[in-house]
Order: C-alpha cells, then sequence, then structure tokens
C-alpha cells in the first residue's frame, strides 16, 4: 500500500494525523510506504516570527477564540502523546522547511525529519524559519548540520516543493493532512487510528475484489 500524505510543519492536525497515521501502519498487517508531501496552509512571508498565539488571534477574531481553539487541540494531542505548547511557538513561511525535508527524503530520513521540526515549533519554539535553526533540527537528527546550512543557502530542493504545491492544487486539496492512498482513495483530516486503520482494511478488501475480478 502506498500512502501519499499532503501536510504542513506548522498544522497541529497534521502533527497528530502523523502520529495517528504511524501508529495504523505498525497495526496493519501488510506492507505499507508513506511518503510527505509539502502542502503551505499561508504561503505569505513571516517579515519576522511573532508569536503564533497573536498571528491566530488576528485571523481568528480575537484572543479568546484562538485561546478556544488551541486549548482544544493541545488536548487532543496530549492524548496522542505529543506535546503542543503555543505560548512558545512563532509564526513562519514553512517553505524552507519543506525544502529540508526534501533533502533528507535523499538521506531516507524525511519522517525523521518531519517529526523534528514539528516538535521543534510546537513543542520547543523554533523559528523553522531561519535557516541557522533548519540546521541545527537537520543536525539534531544526526545529518550534517553544515551541509544542510549549505543546502538551504542555495535554491536545491524548490522545484521539488513546487511539484508537491502544484499537485495538491490539481487534487483539489484544501485542507491537510490529507492521504492519498494507491493514487485513487482520499482520507481527509485527522483521522483516528482505528478510523485509518478499517479504512486500509477496506481498501485491501477492494482491491482484492477488483483483481480476482
Amino acid at each position: 500500500m502506498d500512502i501519499q500524505v499532503w501536510s504542513d510543519v506548522i498544522c497541529p492536525w497534521c502533527y497528530i494525523g502523523k502520529r495517528r497515521l504511524e501508529k495504523a501502519v505498525r497495526a496493519f498487517d501488510g506492507t505499507v510506504t508513506v511518503t510527505y508531501r509539502a502542502y503551505q496552509l499561508d504561503p505569505s512571508p513571516v517579515p519576522e516570527p511573532l508569536p503564533i498565539k497573536q498571528v491566530m488571534a488576528g485571523k481568528f477574531g480575537g484572543w479568546q477564540r484562538a485561546e478556544e481553539m488551541f486549548a482544544h487541540v493541545t488536548a487532543i494531542a496530549a492524548g496522542e502523546g505529543l506535546t503542543l505548547d503555543f505560548d512558545r511557538a512563532v509564526a513562519a513561511n514553512t517553505f524552507p522547511a519543506h525544502r529540508l525535508i526534501a533533502w533528507a527524503a535523499t538521506r531516507e530520513r524525511q519522517a525523521d525529519m518531519l517529526d523534528a521540526l514539528q516538535a521543534a515549533h510546537f513543542t520547543h519554539g523554533v523559528d523553522i524559519g531561519s535557516a541557522d535553526a533548519l540546521a541545527a533540527v537537520a543536525g539534531s537528527i544526526g545529518l550534517d548540520e553544515g551541509a544542510a546550512r549549505d543546502y538551504l543557502m542555495t535554491d536545491a530542493g524548490s522545484a521539488a516543493v513546487q511539484v508537491d504545491l502544484a499537485e495538491a492544487r490539481e487534487l483539489g486539496i484544501t485542507s491537510v493532512p490529507s492521504f492519498v492512498i494507491d493514487g485513487k482513495y482520499a482520507v481527509q483530516g485527522a483521522q483516528e487510528t482505528p478510523t485509518l486503520l478499517a479504512a486500509f482494511e477496506e481498501i485491501t478488501r477492494r482491491e482484492a475484489a477488483d483483481a480476482a475480478a
């Protein structure tokens, strides 16, 4: 089974969805390959790393509404063993982070890099719009920090990210996480692990029936 996952680094539901997907894959009785694809919830430039709470309060009608949203998603993440600290998180344009994930993929560390970047953003308050900070995250998972920094100083990886963004538009993806399974089945949102596992099993049943027919 091939699973293509469109997600953004600063999307809390993508962080939750990744954890739930990993649990479902471990529980599934079959071979699964997972590829993470780039998506940007907001491609706008971020001139300075403002606190995410400040940014979201402006987008969602004030502090009270923003705090309610943060509390809700933080509680759900905690149930999955994830720590979201929105008091520390800062806003960032994620294009460079997606480029770094593309670089890590060439070293077979794509999922590890995405996980490290999500933890850096949500738990440790790292500015993932900074090339130096991104290089340090690469170093934290055992990749060459200097090589990562040099890579980020060029335009390398931009084409790969643009391909992902273009394909998301072609598929009509407007929210993430979005899962495309075996090129023809779509699952939207951070579905709970049992729901994902049931979807995998149903897809396997359908494909076996198609093959028999």
